[in-house]
């Protein structure tokens, strides 16, 4: 059923050194087959992970010894259990490693994020842990879990307010006679399921209340930071924090905006004066409107701006849905709050004009600017997309595109131009452009102004 891969000894050891984690278990051949069950299901209810059966850990605990199966039949009851967890290719993959030299077979199974819960056979769930098999019992653990992997979403939430705070809003007036031209509010609002038993869901408050936040404390703002440095601390803030709120179509563009005008504020002093840098709004409405979209609205926090000297970050609560990574965000597509995403397209000039392609519009904007994609990453319960100012070009072709149009640079200035982080690596940079005949010392310059031109020879 599986391949049988050959690994060196040095891959081996290289493995075994490993210690147990987040991604990584490893497993006894003689363990009972429900175990490895848990596993592989805490794997694929977590965030995918690596699991190695025939490997066996000393009494003492934190060294590992190969030792496989005789012959790979000899795992078929696991093989047996795993597949029961989540068929081999959907969720689960799996091969036979072998040494030369001997040592047996062990049994590598690759767990991959899932879009669903998986159950082992007694109906059991668990979720990994760090190094640990966490048993998902309550049903508050369970719909958290459901909510993580998309299956359930907080916008579908009965919220305890009264009925006209969506239907009759100024929100929900514009948005029926420009957007959707149809009946009454309340009509309207519960033929979209956006009411329960006379009450709003948190997606219509959301959408069409003129203050979502009173609905939704301290979960539906944006906070916008300028700080004065490369690092975030408290003394190094501008000015206090901008706060956005609103109904979602008008806080988008509100925070959009904001951003925008901050970072056209936001010259930054260096020994040449005055300097600014320049984002494509465009990557900036993307990531923005995804942070917004996308969210976890169950959890108690706004979508964080912060704007560096040269970089900003969003940061927007909770995790990645279902089967989404960071790896394949680009590739794949989950919606946490579809009722969000659906309605706020049918609005004039929707935020989310091309559905799913947010992220990918906001790569390709940053490489026409020539510069560096953005760079997306999870936190314990957060995504954070980072878009750094920073060129695609090498720092040697940055420092000689440069020098055909100015007519010299020194350190300082070729290391902020680049983001090259220390003097030493700039300087190393500069004497291979010497050797290359790239570039000279530029006559005359010493010390602190020591510089280099383009090479005259």
């Amino acid at each position: 059923m599986f391949d049988t891969v050959n690994i060196t000894l040095e891959e081996k050891q290289r493995l075994l050194g490993q210690y147990e984690g987040h991604f990584l278990d490893f497993k006894d051949r003689r363990i009972a087959p429900g175990k490895v069950a848990r596993a592989v299901s805490a794997f694929c209810n977590a965030d995918g992970g690596d699991l190695y059966i025939g490997v066996s850990e000393s009494s003492a605990g934190g060294t590992f010894t190969w030792d496989g199966f005789p012959d790979p039949e000899d795992a078929n009851q696991l093989v047996y259990v795993l597949e029961e967890v989540s068929p081999f290719g959907t969720d689960i993959d799996g091969e036979f490693l072998s040494v030369d030299g001997g040592g047996g077979f062990v049994l590598h199974v690759n767990s991959r994020k899932s879009r669903v819960i998986r159950k082992i056979p007694d109906g059991k769930i668990y979720k990994r842990l760090g190094a640990q098999n966490i048993p998902v019992v309550s049903e508050e653990q369970v719909l958290a879990l459901r909510r993580q992997k998309g299956i359930e979403s907080f916008e579908t939430e009965t919220l305890p307010i009264d009925l006209n705070v969506v239907t009759n809003s100024e929100a929900i007036i514009e948005y029926l006679l420009t957007a959707v031209p149809v009946g009454e509010p309340e009509t309207y609002l519960h033929k979209q399921h956006l009411t329960v038993a006379g009450k709003p869901i948190v997606a219509a408050a959301l959408l069409f209340a003129d203050e979502p936040q009173a609905c939704l404390p301290k979960r539906c703002g944006i906070k916008i930071y300028r700080y004065s440095s490369e690092e975030q601390s408290r003394d190094r803030l501008v000015e206090d924090p901008a706060t956005i709120e609103g109904p979602l179509y008008k806080q988008i563009y509100d925070a959009v905006d904001r951003t925008v005008e901050i970072v056209a504020a936001a010259a930054f002093l260096d020994e040449d004066g005055l300097r600014s840098v320049r984002y494509p709004h465009e990557a900036l409405h993307e990531i923005i409107t995804n942070a917004v979209l996308h969210r976890d609205y169950s959890i108690t926090d706004d979508v964080h701006v912060r704007i560096f000297e040269n970089r900003i970050e969003i940061q927007s609560p909770g995790r990645l849905p279902g089967h989404i990574t960071v790896e394949n965000i680009l590739d794949e597509r989950l919606s946490r709050n579809p009722y969000l995403v659906r309605h706020l397209n049918r609005f004039p000039n929707p935020p989310n004009k091309d559905v799913g392609e947010g992220l990918n519009t906001a790569f390709e904007s940053m490489k026409k600017l020539n510069l560096k994609s953005p760079e997306i990453s999870e936190t314990d319960n957060a995504v954070l997309v980072v878009v750094r100012h920073e060129s695609l070009a090498s720092p040697a072709q940055q420092v000689v595109d440069f020098l055909k149009s100015n007519d010299s640079i020194r350190n300082e200035q070729a290391r902020k131009m680049t983001g090259v982080d220390s003097e030493s690596k700039m300087k190393k940079i500069f004497e291979s452009l010497i050797k290359a005949k790239e570039i000279e010392h530029k006559p005359g310059t010493a010390g602190r102004g020591y510089a280099y031109q383009i090479c005259r020879k």
